[in-house]
């Protein structure tokens, strides 16, 4: 598993289908990557650049990023993304 340190958090993107008004269903590759995402690890905090972060996010917290924000990683066959605490715009309610 990965273990994020500091103030990140580590990220699986949510591949979500899209329906056209016509019926048209588009795969992930036909649109732009989807900045919703699901947190699976998140780092510890505390001082990071002499100011102090809190942890916002929760495993399983479901979130919106900025669009070119953080590291894309490869692990286990599986992709992630990891984004500093700061790079999460929203949590999906």
């Amino acid at each position: 598993m990965l273990k994020p340190l500091s103030d990140r958090v580590v990220l699986k993107m949510v591949e979500a289908e899209e329906t056209t008004k016509s019926g048209i269903i588009l795969a992930g590759s036909a649109k732009e990557k989807p900045s919703v995402a699901e947190v699976v690890a998140v780092g510890p905090g505390g001082v990071v650049d002499g100011e102090t972060v809190e942890m916002n996010v929760k495993v399983g917290d479901r979130v919106i990023t900025s669009k070119y924000s953080g590291t894309e990683v490869k692990y286990q066959d599986e992709e992630y993304v990891i984004v500093r605490v700061g790079d999460i715009l929203a949590i999906v309610e």
